[in-house]
């Protein structure tokens, strides 16, 4: 008995050190799985941390797409464009943080979050967002005018709230937001209003034609 305990005491130290290794390796990962342009997690990262907030009651899924993107890079350069991004991805992250989420770039100019708010608190904190995110940014000699569209769905209406059809909901919120020429849209039903290609809303970026639900 007295050399099993030494035994199981010994090896405490190490199975310590082993934990501490594999997290510093798991952060080692995250780190380099984060978009270098704008330090947000990349798509991967955040489902993990998207998954962990969706158990939350009042968990809200958000999409941000930035409107006219392409002809502010075409007019200014692609340094002003990575400038907005940066400056969009800072904005979106603090506003997740400060309502207890979390914020990732998807690629491109779109993003994603997940907060945790209540229904009466997310028309107030999605006004913020929409604020927040269209303010005018200095560039050099120019002052850039950013624009964005969000959409936002109440995961908790979905059965085990999950993360795929919730993201659907927020990105068909936030293209009724686009056509209504930007601000922020909120999905009221679970039910997708519109069709899709290969599983993702017919028209995005990277479908072909086609439909279907």
């Amino acid at each position: 008995m007295t050399g099993t305990l030494a035994t199981v005491l010994a090896s405490v130290p190490l199975a310590a050190g082993w934990s501490l290794h594999a997290l510093w390796w798991r952060h080692r990962i995250d780190q380099a799985r984060r978009d270098p342009l704008t330090g947000l997690p990349g798509r991967q990262v955040f489902q993990r941390q998207a998954a962990k907030l969706l158990r939350g009651r009042g968990a809200v899924v958000v999409l941000v797409d930035l409107d006219r993107f392409k002809a502010l890079n075409d007019t200014y350069g692609h340094g002003a464009g990575d400038a907005v991004l940066a400056t969009c991805a800072a904005r979106l992250s603090r506003w997740a943080e400060e309502h207890g989420g979390c914020a990732a770039r998807l690629g491109g100019d779109e993003f994603a979050a997940v907060i945790l708010v209540g229904a009466d608190g997310l028309p107030v904190a999605l006004d913020a967002l929409s604020v927040s995110l269209c303010r005018p940014l200095p560039y050099r000699d120019h002052v850039l005018m950013v624009d964005a569209s969000v959409g936002a769905y109440f995961a908790e209406l979905l059965p085990e709230a999950p993360l795929e059809r919730a993201m659907r909901r927020a990105d068909e919120a936030m293209y009724t937001a686009k056509r209504a020429g930007g601000g922020w849209n909120i999905a009221e039903t679970p039910t997708p209003a519109m069709t899709t290609t290969n599983g993702r809303r017919t028209g995005r970026p990277g479908t072909a034609s086609g439909g279907g639900r």
